[in-house]
């Protein structure tokens, strides 16, 4: 039987290879993270700004902040004292520094927060007002790209860029007066760099989900194939232990009368183990097969070990093909539970075309007997085949194990 802690040892190490992986993937649409998932990597600042995305992006955004130059020189240019000019520059350096911050940031909140998260971008663009009057909107371009980079739901982030080029659009006339031929050009910039960032960060948004899919489902086939290994291993051990046990508490009584037949079943023992042994290394090759003939013969050896009289199906050609597999698996354990549990004198097997009973004429049901390691392996083998499985107390007076295929 496996322990528990062996068990989880292999899930705590995925658990931690999950998180290894999530900290060294980030970006658009990755999924965020809630506080009871525990602490995360990236959720620091310096984290955040130092991942791998992070950098990336930093890459692309830094081009985008040369045209901040002729910002810069608006600023001076329009600035009255040498501390005007300090103070504005200063201003376009907290800029520059917020727009960087801003979208590995957003990657780490939820909706509301990459909300607030604009909100702020676009009131910090206010404070160019005393230098730049209304065109100051120009920085809007700037603040489009982050609420692009967002990778908000898409009506949200076309609401949201729209009613940014309708306000561009507005500071334009106010800033020249009227209406002119060229009073679209600074909405249009906004809206377009600003939908083609949000389309850019969609189409990453999109790759980042699929890959954290993938994630989900390589940890899911791991634990599937870690129970499938776990539950093999019980059954499996569980049985030729069961059957070892018996016939060295046998081989222990005849040493003394029967010499002979006590080193016939020593030999037996040796040759169970050895089985045992490659069925152990067959099922963590994942090459364990089990056929209901094979275990019809071994229940008939481990029955007649433990001094259990028998009444087993001469013939398995009731069952189907497809079942015979899983038929030998339950088989296995129904024999396994009546030879460690049952204390019976009699035990009989029957097969169906579209069932399989176990009963024997022992001490019956128990008290979490239906819970057990075994059984609870056993109902998820027969529940993945589509069938049903029932425990219960048999018309012999002891424990029923019946499956429904």
């Amino acid at each position: 039987m496996v322990s528990k802690s062996a068990a989880e040892a292999p899930a705590a190490g995925e658990g931690r290879a999950a998180a290894a992986s999530d900290s060294r993937r980030f970006g658009p649409g990755w999924p965020v993270r809630s506080a009871s998932d525990g602490p995360d990597p990236r959720t620091t600042f310096p984290g955040v700004l130092w991942a791998r995305q992070s950098r990336s992006w930093y890459i692309g955004a830094l081009f985008s902040m040369f045209w901040m130059l002729t910002v810069g020189a608006e600023v001076i240019a329009n600035s009255p004292t040498v501390l005007a000019s300090v103070v504005g520059v200063g201003l376009i350096i907290v800029f520059s520094l917020a727009f960087l911050a801003a979208a590995p940031i957003s990657w780490t909140l939820p909706t509301r927060g990459r909300l607030a998260l604009c909100a702020a971008m676009f009131a910090l663009s206010f404070a160019f007002i005393p230098w730049l009057g209304w065109g100051m909107a120009g920085v809007w371009t700037y603040v489009g790209v982050i609420i692009g980079m967002c990778a908000l739901p898409w009506r949200l982030t076309w609401m949201l860029i729209g009613l940014l080029g309708a306000l561009a659009l507005a500071c334009a006339v106010a800033q020249d007066g009227g209406w002119h031929d060229d009073v679209l050009l600074m909405p249009v910039i906004v809206v377009s760099i600003s939908l083609m960032m949000a389309a850019f960060a969609r189409t990453m948004a999109a790759i980042n989900k699929l890959q954290a899919t993938q994630d989900q489902m390589a940890v899911l086939a791991a634990e599937r194939e870690r129970g499938r290994v776990a539950r093999d291993i019980h059954d499996i051990l569980g049985h030729s232990l069961t059957v070892i046990t018996v016939k060295a508490e046998l081989a222990g009584r005849l040493i003394d009368i029967d010499p002979a037949r006590a080193k016939t079943e020593i030999g037996e023992v040796e040759g169970l183990a050895r089985g045992a042994l490659a069925d152990v290394r067959s099922t963590v090759a994942g090459f364990r097969g089990v056929t209901v003939s094979s275990e019809l013969a071994a229940a008939r050896v481990a029955l007649d070990a433990a001094g259990i009289a028998t009444e087993l199906p001469s013939s398995t050609d009731a069952v189907s093909p497809e079942h015979r597999e899983l038929a030998g698996w339950i088989v296995r354990e129904g024999i396994t539970n009546v030879v460690r549990h049952a204390a019976a004198s009699v035990c009989r097997v029957r097969l169906g075309t579209h069932e399989v009973e176990i009963a024997d004429d022992g001490v019956g049901p128990r008290a979490g007997s239906s819970t057990s390691t075994g059984l609870e392996g056993l109902r998820e083998r027969v529940e993945t085949a589509g069938g049903r499985m029932s425990v219960g107390r048999s018309d012999l007076g002891g424990f029923n194990l019946r499956v429904t295929l």
